[in-house]
């Protein structure tokens, strides 16, 4: 289940607290269950799907089983036996859908070809036009050096960078975060699907589902004073992101625990997984648990030792953002 939408979050925290005076006056227990429950269920889904054998004995990633490792995770988000059934749940035929990838690690450290192609894949038969998808990032130059081929025409899958068509020419403004966005996600996309790394990064601490977010913006180099805090938070509150955000697929095959966000092949490792959620924060909050297992089986200090906790993610939890859920006792991790 997905975290509670900000605009619900504070009725239903009304509706326990009225719920349990309800208890107290008149000692239903049975209320008080249904209250307790509903609680309990009011978390924020990460699924992580691992597959031991994703890379074989090679340094690619077997397609095949790429294909299989989304479903699975997939299914798991969504709770559901067809693995089409969770795409239809989540994008609707019509429907225009953006998928902004992370080339910015160069080969070895980016989204994988493999796994955009099988969300391709799923997309279509879900009813998506092949046209209507939109594969993203901030150069095509880049997009290129990693594996993927620039198409921006014909009735097949797009994929260019924000260089052919450029940002909006207005300013649009939320906190300490003033930016003109991508014509990529503003005319082009009704559907936002988040495709980062998981990944260290040298200032922020860690950089996944919300950092990402800094590619569609013309000047993210002005944003990462203070660990990008409040920055990647406001960046995340401008409407043309936070209501075009449906989900979040992280790529967790190869993964760095330092020296981010370039890529350093002596600080990753096959992490062979997907860490999938419709709660960044929540998916951010666990990418960075995960670093920090990570980080202490290396010998290395916490990022909070490194004076580079991830203190932007509480940020984007807290009641002036309301993007997700950072608590873990309300996130419920879900391994298959």
């Amino acid at each position: 289940m997905s975290a509670i939408p900000s605009t619900n979050r504070r009725d239903f925290l009304k509706n326990c607290v009225a719920g349990a005076a309800v208890v107290r006056a008149s000692g239903r227990l049975g209320l008080l269950s249904a209250v307790k429950q509903e609680a309990v269920l009011a978390k924020s889904r990460v699924v992580m799907a691992h597959d031991a054998m994703l890379h074989g004995a090679g340094a690619g990633v077997d397609s095949h089983r790429m294909l299989n490792l989304l479903d699975r995770a997939m299914q798991g988000l969504f709770d559901r036996d067809n693995p089409i059934e969770t795409w239809k749940k989540l994008v609707r035929p019509g429907e225009r859908v953006g998928l902004k990838v992370n080339a910015l690690g160069g080969r070895g450290l980016s989204s994988n070809l493999q796994l955009i192609e099988a969300v391709c894949e799923r997309l279509q038969e879900a009813g998506i036009k092949a046209n209507d998808i939109v594969v993203w990032d901030r150069d095509s130059s880049e997009l290129e050096h990693v594996g993927f081929h620039i198409s921006t025409g014909g009735n097949h899958v797009q994929c260019f960078g924000t260089d052919r068509v450029d940002y909006e020419q207005e300013l649009v403004t939320h906190g300490s975060v003033g930016s003109r966005l991508s014509k990529i996600l503003t005319q082009r996309c009704d559907v936002l699907i988040n495709v980062p790394v998981l990944k260290d990064h040298d200032g922020a601490g860690v950089t996944i589902a919300l950092k990402n977010m800094y590619g569609v913006i013309h000047n993210p180099n002005k944003y990462h004073p203070n660990g990008c805090n409040p920055y990647i938070a406001d960046l995340n509150m401008l409407p043309e992101i936070r209501t075009k955000m449906r989900l979040t697929i992280c790529d967790a095959t190869t993964a760095s625990y330092e020296g981010g966000p370039g890529y350093k092949p002596e600080y990753t490792w096959k992490n062979n997984a997907l860490i999938v959620s419709q709660d960044p924060v929540a998916l951010d909050y666990t990418g960075w648990q995960i670093i920090e297992r990570k980080r202490a089986e290396k010998g290395l200090k916490t990022l909070e030792g490194d004076s580079r906790a991830p203190h932007y993610i509480a940020t984007a939890a807290d009641a002036q953002h309301r993007l997700g859920l950072n608590d873990p006792r309300r996130i419920a991790v879900v391994d298959v």
